[in-house]
């Protein structure tokens, strides 16, 4: 069973080339957290609050298994951030 059971890749959704304002209500409408290096969707925190909730991936350009590595060590603080009702933004790197 993987760390995050029931996350989902943009692409699986097919929403890969969708803009990031579209993504940001998918996520909202079906209860998802967003989790990207992406800082178009930090600035959409900042002036929307959540939900959804956003998982900002502050490590530059990096490799998919040093993301990977990131989000399993950090589990047990993703965890809580999720749990918390007051937060909307939790920053990784």
């Amino acid at each position: 069973m993987g760390f995050y059971p029931d996350s989902v890749h943009v692409k699986t959704l097919g929403l890969t080339n969708t803009d990031d304002a579209e993504i940001w209500e998918y996520a909202k409408t079906n209860d998802f957290v967003i989790v990207s290096q992406d800082s178009d969707f930090h600035q959409l925190s900042l002036l929307y609050g959540h939900p959804p909730k956003f998982i900002y991936l502050r490590v530059g350009n990096c490799s998919t298994s040093k993301i990977v590595q990131i989000l399993r060590d950090e589990i047990d603080i993703i965890s809580q951030f999720g749990d918390r009702k007051a937060e909307s933004l939790l920053v990784l790197s």
